[in-house]
């Protein structure tokens, strides 16, 4: 019996982790590539080389994963890059997607 509590007992104090989000930049037609390098590197905290690999995959697909964080970090990043491509009058789509 001391080993069923023992075990109930070590379940019980295992801390949950967040559940994660990608965060996805969608490739279009209008927001130059310059611009999506300094998103990359200004508010994921890409490295240059990085950051440029990383807008070449936003631009030959559809998407791209910037990065996986919890939800609230996820989501204010992605908030973050849409307004300020909206204060630059550029169209880029940003969104914060639950990897499970």
């Amino acid at each position: 019996m001391a080993v069923k509590e023992s075990v109930k007992e070590q379940t019980k104090s295992r801390a949950k982790l967040p559940k994660q989000y990608q965060v996805l930049i969608y490739n279009d037609d209008f927001t130059p590539m310059d611009f999506v390098v300094e998103v990359l590197m200004e508010i994921f905290d890409k490295e240059e080389q990085a950051a440029v690999a990383l807008m070449m995959s936003i631009h030959r697909g559809s998407s791209a994963v910037a990065g996986i964080y919890p939800r609230d970090i996820a989501q204010t990043k992605a908030a973050e890059a849409m307004q300020w491509a909206r204060e630059e009058k550029y169209p880029l789509k940003v969104e914060a997607v639950c990897v499970s």
